[in-house]
């Protein structure tokens, strides 16, 4: 249900880290790279960020009902979403937010292995086998997680992954409502990924969750709630073309890794 919000973090670690980053440049007689750079002094941020967004195209034919629906994302995160993960944050002790964290990720460690597998990633295999062991034993049923503490961090790995590692084309931009951005690729992965959880039923917890949907909604706040993103937080109304770029961009590193 949450898988796009990773790559919305991913998004958001990178603007905050280009903003902070400082730069190495090696000896190699690239010292200037805006000597010779022709533009306008004139144009103002949004004329200069117009002029700049063929770097920024994405194979998108549905763009105008996705610009709806990430209108609608926008508000519903706004009215909705945000309030209901600050009320979270405020009646939740830190404590208990985190060992939700680590119940819901020692889940997604189930999807995580079956997809290492599926692309034949022995060592990341075995690195999340680990993981599940030792999390749901000695991490009580995940609560804690001793794997990462002992140098097993978790490696997300999904089914849009699996597709893009044997080639698939990632297919037509999409925003999905309340889950952000995808592709055609990506959104029938995140179908197989939940469809395979469900079979799995890791923990009891896809029984449980069909007569507990608070369990559910329970997830993807605590989903929010962990995922830095904020929309409108880079101030530009080209935000929808650089989300979109970044998704994509970023999912070709994740494919890649």
């Amino acid at each position: 249900m949450a898988k796009s919000f990773p790559a919305l973090a991913l998004f958001a670690a990178l603007l905050s880290s280009a903003a902070t980053a400082q730069t190495t440049v090696e000896d190699d007689g690239f010292k200037r790279p805006l000597k010779d750079l022709k533009f306008n002094p004139g144009l103002n941020q949004r004329e200069f960020e117009r002029s700049t967004l063929s770097a920024l195209e994405v194979y998108d034919p549905l763009e105008s009902w996705n610009r709806r629906v990430y209108h609608f994302n926008y508000r519903f995160d706004e009215w909705v979403f945000l309030p209901v993960v600050d009320g979270y944050r405020y009646i939740t002790p830190s404590l208990v937010q985190k060992g939700v964290s680590n119940f819901f990720g020692n889940l997604g460690d189930v999807p995580n292995l079956l997809n290492s597998a599926l692309q034949l990633k022995g060592q990341r295999s075995l690195n999340t086998t680990a993981r599940l062991l030792l999390n749901t034993t000695i991490g009580v049923v995940g609560l804690w997680d001793p794997a990462t503490l002992m140098g097993l961090p978790r490696q997300a790995e999904d089914f849009g992954q699996t597709l893009g590692y044997y080639g698939a084309p990632s297919g037509a931009y999409l925003m999905l409502p309340i889950l952000g951005p995808s592709n055609l690729r990506d959104t029938g992965g995140l179908v197989v990924d939940f469809g395979a959880a469900q079979a799995i039923n890791y923990l009891d917890m896809a029984e449980i969750s069909s007569d507990h949907p608070e369990i559910i909604a329970l997830r993807a706040v605590n989903q929010r709630a962990t995922t830095n993103f904020r929309y409108g937080q880079i101030n530009s109304p080209f935000e929808y073309e650089k989300l979109r770029f970044f998704y994509t961009e970023s999912r070709k590193l994740q494919i890649a890794e």
